[in-house]
Parts: C-alpha cells; sequence; structure tokens
C-alpha cells in the first residue's frame, strides 16, 4: 500500500461535532482532511470532485438524508469507501446505511482510536462493524420485515390515529387496517399500539 495519507471528507450538519471529526483527522500523521461537508448535497458534489478515500457520513442531514447522499455517491462512483459515523443505532438505520454501501457503521460515542482503526481498516478495504451495532442488525434480519403497507399503517399509529382514520387517509376499511396492525404487532413483537409506536420509533421505522 501506498505510504500517502489517506485522503478524508467530513460530512456534519454540526459544526462542532464537525470540528471535532476534522481535528481528529488533521491530528494524525497519515490523514489528511481533503473537504468538509455540512449537507447531504454538498456531500455528494465534493465526494465526486475530490475522489477522497474515505468519507466519514453522518447519517442526518438536511434535505438529502445521508443514507440517500452514499446512494447518489456510489450510483455514480461505486468504490466511494463511506463510514457512517451517527448517534443513530436503530436497526432500520443500520441496514439502511450498510445496503447503500457503507463499509462501516459507527457511534458517535465510539473511541478516538476505533474511529481512526475503522478509517484505516476501510481504506484497506475492509468492513468494520462493531459487536454491539452487528448484534442490533442480527436482530433485524432475524426478525420479519414490514410490508410497504405496514409500514404506511405504523405511521398512522405512531401519529395517534385510530383505524377509521387510518383507514380514510388510506382508502382501506377499517377492518383491513385491524388486519394490518394485528401483523405489525406480530412482527415488533409488542402488545398493543402505543408498544408498537414506541419500538417503530427506536428502531428507526418511523420519525416521531
Amino acid at each position: 500500500m501506498s505510504d500517502a495519507p489517506i485522503r478524508v471528507l467530513v460530512v456534519d450538519d454540526h459544526p462542532i461535532v464537525r470540528a471535532g471529526i476534522i481535528a481528529l483527522v488533521q491530528d494524525h500523521p497519515r490523514m489528511d482532511l481533503v473537504a468538509e461537508a455540512g449537507t447531504g448535497e454538498e456531500a455528494v458534489t465534493l465526494a465526486l470532485t475530490h475522489r477522497p478515500d474515505v468519507i466519514l457520513m453522518d447519517l442526518r442531514l438536511p434535505t438529502m438524508s445521508g443514507v440517500e447522499a452514499i446512494q447518489t455517491i456510489r450510483a455514480s462512483w461505486p468504490d466511494a469507501r463511506v463510514i457512517v459515523l451517527t448517534t443513530y443505532d436503530g436497526d432500520e438505520d443500520i441496514y439502511q446505511a450498510l445496503h447503500a454501501g457503507a463499509k462501516a457503521y459507527l457511534l458517535k460515542d465510539a473511541s478516538r482510536e476505533e474511529l481512526l482503526e475503522a478509517v484505516e481498516a476501510v481504506h484497506r478495504g475492509e468492513k468494520r462493524i462493531p459487536p454491539e451495532v452487528g448484534a442490533i442488525l442480527a436482530g433485524r434480519i432475524a426478525g420479519q420485515d414490514l410490508t410497504p403497507r405496514e409500514r404506511d399503517v405504523l405511521h398512522g399509529i405512531v401519529e395517534g390515529r385510530s383505524n377509521k382514520e387510518i383507514g380514510q387517509a388510506l382508502s382501506l376499511s377499517e377492518g383491513t387496517v385491524k388486519f394490518h396492525v394485528n401483523n405489525i404487532l406480530a412482527k415488533l413483537d409488542v402488545r398493543d399500539r402505543t408498544q408498537a409506536a414506541t419500538e417503530a420509533i427506536r428502531r428507526g421505522l418511523v420519525r416521531a
């Protein structure tokens, strides 16, 4: 492998957090910051312009999410190497990011050593999924996925709508909505609508 520094793009919409990540990168003797971005659109533009060795990407970004940015970047540049660095540990967040092509998924409470080691590993072509993140992802894979219609109904549940109101919004009968609700409770392994809403938000299936 070349002794050239690892060129890194840092993407985070919080200036103070971004500055902290940048400081870690710049303090490392084998890493160089090539650019920084605060939005998904900026991330796409800078990634395709600079072609960094590694991209550190937050998930929650204004107007374009981190997952959408990863998808857009890799559509034009399939070899892009992205590390997700986020506070979100819902199984849906993890699944969507890795499905989009992220090579690593780290939480922001990761140590300095973990982050820098992940950058070096991804640069070598490896993946990095911490055990706690892998366990969350395994739980999702082991469970049953919700259908698109069940997700629509789940959104209604989280918004506090009755079966009748959900049915009116989705052009479904109350009986059909009740059928979907029962399936949702079973798949999420919860007893009632309140638990379903709480679990949906915790797992990242729905944003409150």
